[in-house]
């Protein structure tokens, strides 16, 4: 994180992205973000800030230090945003058209096991890494209306 000054915004080095695939039911686009990002925050502990409080004392659990971006895209630009991200070896986590039948999590692990890479139907992906690489691994990909 970089900033020039104390009343200057805050840019980040990194990005945190999502990618939906456009056909998505609204349920389905924020099911798939909650899920998408909490593997980001599980596997990144320095993306996690500070717990917070209220002015009454009340804890309540840290979040991401930066936001999260979320863009959508066609069946074709995920694919494509996948490929991307494996080849920049960034930190990534999918979600297939699969995990909408399964229950829980073990299933969850077991249909994305049972599938090639190349064949995974996904319907979303988050990265998170260097803004030029993340913007890299989104070509093609525009921010959720």
């Amino acid at each position: 994180m970089t900033t020039e000054n104390t009343t200057a915004p805050v840019r980040f080095d990194t990005k945190i992205a999502v990618l939906l695939r456009a056909d998505l039911e609204t349920w389905q686009r924020l099911n798939v973000t909650a899920f998408l990002v909490s593997g980001l925050g599980s596997e990144l502990p320095e993306l996690i800030g500070e717990p917070y409080a209220d002015a009454d004392g009340t804890p309540y659990l840290p979040m991401f230090r930066q936001p999260v971006l979320v863009f959508e895209g066609t069946k074709e630009t995920l694919t494509a945003a996948h490929e991307r991200a494996l080849a920049r070896a960034l930190p990534r986590a999918v979600f297939t058209s699969d995990l909408f039948a399964t229950g829980n999590d073990r299933d969850n692990r077991a249909a994305v096991r049972a599938v090639p890479g190349g064949q995974l139907d996904l319907v979303g992906i988050a990265v998170h890494g260097p803004r030029n690489a993340v913007d890299k691994v989104l070509k093609g990909a525009r921010m959720h209306p």
